[in-house]
């Protein structure tokens, strides 16, 4: 286990290296320029190079990047040229919402996921095995931001029972905050439920198929106990694989759907951060989300030796 962990930490570490020059790299050769965004278009060249110079957009590419992961490495993220406030504050104050809500979604997620998945393998080729994946492939057809609208239209304006964007803070309560990143977490978990309802079904029935399975039935164990403990457990592996991508995806649905919701989270500030050419932003954001990314495989790959002590550093 200590060199499987020894090995997965060197990946993270490179990976996380890559990503920085990958995402310092193709913020540079994007079109534009923040300072003369800011001045306006009417702004006299002297203005312009004052505020650049001011900002340090006129120093080399390589310094701006060593000086950028240094203050990453020390919390140190700079001042946004929009807001004029230091961007881990801004992020900080966003990451409130944006956590909450891609945690939220990926617990209806595997919930639904893990009951439509299991039930359907229980019932192989009958009706419910059926109709339930006919609905997941339903689910996978449907775009997060149309599903988001379509929930607005029926649980804001028809029902009521929601507020049609906007979050109320947590300040009002765990219960208010939760009841405002509803409709967002379940337009988020739709389309992820039903690809990974799909997954578990698979790989249920192919744990199913098993001897261990047919001894356990043999010695009396009820089917609900063999399908929840002994095919589940056995069947997370590739579960869990797809998960760990599910989340990821979920951080980059919240884009889309914290403006469909006006939530004042990650994604929206990425947005604002990207319409005001305030790249310091959108470049310590983008490397949030990168790092987050590879943290949920780094925590996967680490699930996958929980959860199934066979597996040594020289399988992965």
């Amino acid at each position: 286990m200590g060199l499987f962990l020894l090995k997965r930490t060197l990946t993270l570490i490179g990976t996380l290296v890559g990503a920085s020059i990958i995402v310092f790299l193709v913020l540079e050769i994007l079109p534009g320029n923040a300072a003369q965004m800011l001045m306006g278009p009417d702004a006299s060249p002297e203005a312009v190079a004052a505020l650049a110079t001011k900002l340090g957009l006129d120093l080399p590419a390589w310094t701006r990047y060593w000086h950028w992961i240094g203050g990453l490495l020390t919390g140190n993220l700079g001042d946004s040229y929009a807001y004029s406030s230091p961007v881990l504050d801004l992020i900080l104050e966003r990451l409130a919402l944006t956590v909450p809500l891609a945690m939220l979604a990926m617990a209806l997620t595997v919930v639904i996921a893990l009951l439509v998945g299991v039930t359907a393998a229980a019932r192989h080729n009958k009706l419910g095995d059926v109709g339930l994946m006919g609905m997941a492939q339903v689910g996978i057809a449907i775009p997060n931001f149309w599903f988001a609208i379509l929930l607005i239209l029926v649980f804001s304006v028809q029902l009521q029972w929601f507020s049609a964007g906007g979050f109320e803070g947590w300040g009002e309560g765990i219960f208010a905050g939760i009841k405002s990143l509803l409709l967002p977490a379940l337009s988020l978990a739709v389309v992820q439920a039903a690809i990974l309802a799909r997954i578990t079904r698979s790989a249920v029935l192919e744990v199913m198929r098993e001897d261990f399975v047919r001894t356990a039935r043999a010695k009396g164990v009820s089917q609900r106990a063999v399908l929840w403990t002994h095919v589940l457990r056995n069947a997370m592996i590739p579960v869990i694989t797809v998960m760990g991508m599910q989340f990821s995806e979920l951080l980059a649905g919240t884009i889309v759907v914290e403006n469909v919701f006006y939530l004042p989270g990650l994604g929206r500030l990425i947005f604002q951060a990207i319409s005001n050419r305030d790249l310091i932003v959108v470049r310590n954001c983008v490397m949030l989300l990168a790092a987050m990314v590879v943290i949920v495989n780094f925590v996967v790959d680490v699930l996958y030796a929980v959860i199934d002590p066979r597996i040594k550093a020289s399988d992965i």
